[in-house]
């Protein structure tokens, strides 16, 4: 018999929308707060400084402003789980639309224009609408999952670039977790291992035999921040284990071959 087509996690519009929103206001207050010297703190991803990182944040966002002001593409709709895997091949042109942003607007202006566009725009929009994204058509509810990611894994750069404790909103960081923990089942299909995210997610992934009952043989587990630098390359495997900030017990239990999943 056939192993069970694996169920896609949905995600609810409403709820999707306010998290969203919620993490984007958090970043913002923080942006606001911040000290003139504090906009020129390296940040660790590439040449970017505090300042080119807060202009980035606004750009998750106002990608989705500018998207539900364009004409609806046609479809069909890319799928949510294609996404993390393609982010590398657009990393050179986010960065060049990035510092022209910087250099040319301060981010409180940014912060202002885009909040206020976006509190225009989101309110009554279907989760269902496609919009013109740079991976293809998206759904609405979908892309707004993706620019969740984008503002917690950024906001929790903030965090350590400059020295804050930018709240994370739990919608928004369970759902940043859930995608990314998913993302991994979808690259290394298979039961063997479990990887437990708590307390946002849990998947089985990895070639291997299948764990029916008891205790799984191959288990990772880390906290969702951990899992998030992991996910993105923040963190290597090898950098958490030595830390401690990851456990993981059983011959398929190492990762490191399957991390990074975003560039």
């Amino acid at each position: 018999m056939p192993p069970a087509k694996k169920r896609l996690r949905s995600y609810d519009h409403e709820r999707t929308c306010a998290a969203f929103l919620a993490q984007f206001a958090h970043a913002r207050e923080a942006v606001r707060a911040l000290a003139p010297d504090q906009y020129t703190l390296p940040t660790g991803l590439g040449s970017w400084t505090v300042r080119e990182l807060a202009a980035h944040l606004t750009m998750a966002v106002e990608v989705v402003n500018s998207a539900l002001e364009a004409e609806e593409p046609a479809g069909p709709a890319v799928p949510l789980l294609d996404w993390p895997f393609g982010t590398a091949s657009r990393a050179t042109s986010i960065a060049d639309r990035v510092d022209a942003l910087a250099a040319a607007r301060e981010p409180e202006e940014l912060f202002t224009t885009v909040t206020e566009r976006a509190e225009r725009l989101l309110p009554g929009a279907s989760g269902d609408r496609l919009l013109v994204t740079s991976s293809g058509p998206m759904r609405l509810t979908d892309y707004l999952v993706t620019r969740i990611v984008e503002l917690v894994v950024h906001t929790d750069d903030l965090n350590r670039a400059a020295g804050l404790s930018v709240p994370f909103d739990r919608q928004a960081l369970a759902t940043a977790t859930r995608l990314l923990a998913d993302a991994l089942a979808v690259r290394a299909p298979g039961a063997s291992t479990e990887v437990r995210v708590p307390p946002y997610a849990v998947v089985q992934c990895v070639e291997g035999p299948r764990h029916t009952r008891g205790t799984p043989p191959n288990v990772v587990e880390a906290e969702p921040l951990v899992w998030l630098r992991l996910a993105t390359g923040r963190t290597t495997w090898g950098e958490a284990l030595a830390a401690a900030e990851v456990s993981a017990s059983g011959e398929r239990a190492d990762l490191s071959g399957l991390l990074p999943l975003m560039g």
